[in-house]
This record gives C-alpha cells, sequence and structure tokens, in this order.
C-alpha cells in the first residue's frame, strides 16, 4: 500500500534498520506513550524477567583467559622457531648471492602466527581490564558497606582485597567480545546476551535492556530506574505499586532498594519444583528476629503474596513467549552490545504496537 509494486527486499529493510537504529530506539517511548493515552500503562503492579538470547557469534570461537596463557606461549616459541629457520636460511642465500640480494618473505606460517598472537594478546588485555573494572567495583562497593558499619557502630574486619586477575574460565569471543557464554534453559551454554523486560498486567512493556551480565540479580535496579524514567518521559503520574520477579533475582539490597523506592517487593527466594506448592503461613505477626530473606518467604506464603506472585505468569512470562515462539525472535541478528540494545528495543516496541493494535480491535468490537 505504502510503496505500490516497488517492494523492498531484505537487504534493504536490514539496511534501513541498521543505519536508522539511534532513532527506533527513541519510538519505543512514542509507542508506549500511544499504549499510555489508550490506557493500557497502568503500573499498581509490574514484573520483571529475563531470557538469554542467542548472541551473532559461536560459542566454539571463544577462549578462556587460561586457554589464551598457554597458547600466547606455545604461539611464541613457534615464532622463535621459524624466525630461526628464516634466519638460517638468510644467512645460507647472503653466503650464496650476496648481502645485497632480496630473499624471499617470511614465511606464510609465521605471519600468521604472528598475526593470532596478537589478536590472543589484544584479547587477553581486554579480559584483564574487565576484571581490573569489575576489582575496582567491588572494592568500591565493599568499602561503602563498611562505611555504613562504621557510622552505625558496627565492627568493621579487615578483608582481603579483591583479585584483579581475570578468572581461568573468564571467555572471550574473537567474533562479538561484547557478548558473553551463559548458561542457556536445557542447551547448557551458549553465546548469549540477556536481554531484560518489565511489563505491566496487560503485557505492555514500559522497559527493556540488553546486558552481558548473566546475573540477573544486578538487573534489578537500572530496570526500575528505567521503567521509572520512562513512565514519565510518557506522562504516566501513577507510582509502581507491587513488583514481582522470580528468584534470580532476590537479594536483601535489591529488596531494601525497593521498599526504598516505596515499592511492595514479591521476590522469590527459592526456586520451586514444578507443581510445587507452599502450604500458607498462620496469621499473625511474624518473629522480630527475621532475616530479609524470612520476611520475604513469609510474604510470599500469605494468601495476599501468593496472589500477588502468581499474577506474574499472566504477565511477563508470556511476553517472552509471544517474541520467542510466536514471532521467531530467538537470536540477535546485530553484534556488538548497543546495536543488540537496539535491536531487543525494536522487538518490544513491536510487541507492544501488537497489543496496541488488539485492545484496539476488543474496544472497537
Amino acid at each position: 500500500m505504502i510503496v505500490g509494486d516497488d517492494v523492498p527486499d531484505f537487504r534493504t529493510i536490514s539496511d534501513f534498520r541498521k543505519l536508522h537504529l539511534a532513532e527506533l530506539q527513541g519510538l519505543f517511548v512514542e509507542v508506549l506513550k500511544l499504549c499510555a493515552a489508550a490506557g493500557l500503562v497502568k503500573v499498581g503492579l509490574v514484573s520483571l524477567d529475563g531470557a538469554k538470547v542467542k548472541a551473532n557469534a559461536s560459542r566454539h570461537k571463544a577462549m578462556s583467559y587460561e586457554y589464551m596463557q598457554k597458547e600466547e606461549q606455545r604461539l611464541h616459541k613457534e615464532i622463535a622457531v621459524l624466525l630461526a629457520k628464516a634466519k638460517s636460511a638468510d644467512e645460507a642465500e647472503d653466503a650464496l648471492h650476496g648481502r645485497d640480494k632480496r630473499g624471499d618473505e617470511l614465511p606464510a606460517e609465521l605471519s600468521r602466527r604472528e598475526t593470532r598472537l596478537a589478536r590472543i594478546q589484544e584479547a587477553k588485555k581486554a579480559l584483564e581490564t574487565q576484571a581490573l573494572e569489575a576489582a575496582q567495583a567491588e572494592e568500591a562497593r565493599r568499602d561503602a558497606k563498611d562505611e555504613e558499619r562504621r557510622q552505625s557502630g558496627e565492627a568493621v574486619r579487615k578483608r582481603k582485597p579483591v583479585d584483579t586477575a581475570p578468572k581461568p574460565k573468564a571467555q572471550y569471543n574473537f567474533t562479538d567480545p561484547e557478548s558473553k557464554i551463559m548458561k542457556v534453559s536445557n542447551k547448557g551454554f551458549d553465546q548469549c546476551g540477556n536481554a531484560q523486560a518489565v511489563a505491566n498486567e496487560e503485557q505492555i512493556i514500559i522497559a527493556a535492556d540488553v546486558t552481558p551480565q548473566a546475573n540477573d540479580k544486578r538487573q534489578v535496579v537500572p530496570m526500575v530506574e528505567q521503567s521509572q524514567e520512562n513512565l514519565q518521559a510518557v506522562g504516566v503520574e501513577e507510582k509502581i505499586g507491587a513488583f514481582d520477579a522470580d528468584a534470580g533475582y532476590f537479594s536483601e539490597e535489591n529488596v531494601a532498594y525497593l521498599e526504598d523506592q516505596e515499592m511492595d517487593p514479591h521476590i522469590a527466594t527459592e526456586r520451586l519444583k514444578h507443581n510445587e506448592k507452599i502450604p500458607l503461613v498462620p496469621k499473625g505477626r511474624p518473629p522480630k528476629d527475621l532475616t530479609a530473606k524470612q520476611r520475604m518467604a513469609r510474604k510470599l506464603r500469605t494468601k495476599k503474596g501468593r496472589e500477588t506472585y502468581a499474577k506474574r505468569k499472566g504477565m511477563i512470562e508470556p511476553v517472552f513467549g509471544q517474541i520467542k515462539q510466536a514471532r521467531g525472535f530467538r537470536q540477535f541478528l546485530m553484534r556488538g552490545m548497543e546495536n543488540m540494545r537496539g535491536e531487543w528495543s525494536l522487538v518490544c516496541m513491536t510487541h507492544n504496537l501488537l497489543k496496541l493494535f488488539r485492545s484496539q480491535q476488543i474496544v472497537a468490537a
């Protein structure tokens, strides 16, 4: 209808997306604004979940830091042997033809090894930089906690410094270094990006992101912050009331953060077996000596807590099912974290468009 008979092929559409990815990301908030105008962005209860989405990179192109060290030593030895052979050949040719005559180029196997060595050294440096930055962030976090303890009068124990060296199993992928090896449900490990989404009871996605971190616990704060920013940008004055998430997101810090934001957290403290049911807790005030984890577990065993947490099965889980199964989005096509974020934002935006379209169909009917 728009282009008539001049239908663009797949490459034209792909190039358009690559060229205008930043602008397309901005449309996520614009579509969310349309959903808000239609009354679909109610946030009395929201739910957070994530899924490991395969990156456009093979896990067979990844190498661990430990193996890099072994490969580096092996390549150094092989290069030394080849250089010695080249030197011997040069001396023999100089004796035969004279020093002013040009000999053959260096053997191709030497060039290949030098190129591989350079790439491995670059990858090692990248892993070492990442490990150092992570160690510095962890030291800063521990220092802040120690300061809190000092101010509250608690004793602060002397601790060992955080190791700044990469872990032996730390991985670097030569195809897409920004993607990471992650555990995938029922499939072992694969090269992935961790796609996150926050949705409400109308299954409208109000925040979306992709992270190279496999640990979901670190995603609560940034996803809540993005949700609040997006709600403010689209003019939704309602504050997030309750917050659902599975056991992968539980930590005492996350619970404290959500309570500071005046949200009612419902985060599972443990994974349950299929069809396993938790008995209700007896009525009455909870004991005062319960830990944050015990208080949360008790809260989810109450009738209201169970009803609130059970809603996530109809909120966020269908969103990922619709995107991955119904629409077939199971792998990123673009490489690099920023590109993956843009691609995921585009997918989530079109999900919201479909929800908006279908809601208007229902109203019209």
